[in-house]
C-alpha cells in the first residue's frame, strides 16, 4: 500500500518504519458497527484502510476473516505529524 494523495480531511501523517512509505490520516466519520473500533481512516492507493494511529504504531485494518471480523496488522513508525486542524 501507498499513499494516496486525494485524503479528504487530514488530521495527521505518518511514515511506516520498515518500507519508509507515508501514509495520511482523518477521522473515522463511518457509522458503519463493523468499524467503530477503529477511530481513523488511514488513506492508500486504492481509498482508504480504518485502523487506529497512535505515536510509535498503528494498527490497521487489512481485511476481514470469514465471520465477518476484522483481519489488522500492526505497523510501527518512523515519523508522526499531527496537522494544526481548524473549525
Amino acid at each position: 500500500m501507498a499513499y494516496w494523495t486525494h485524503t479528504q480531511k487530514p488530521i495527521g501523517a505518518f511514515q511506516e518504519k520498515e518500507v519508509g512509505n507515508w501514509f495520511e490520516y482523518s477521522i473515522n466519520d463511518d457509522s458503519f458497527a463493523f468499524c467503530e473500533d477503529f477511530p481513523h481512516k488511514i488513506w492508500v492507493c486504492d481509498g482508504y484502510r480504518y485502523g487506529h494511529v497512535m505515536k510509535t504504531r498503528v494498527v490497521i485494518c487489512i481485511d476481514e476473516d470469514e465471520y465477518g471480523l476484522p483481519v489488522t496488522q500492526k505497523w510501527y513508525t518512523k515519523k508522526h505529524k499531527e496537522y494544526a486542524v481548524f473549525g
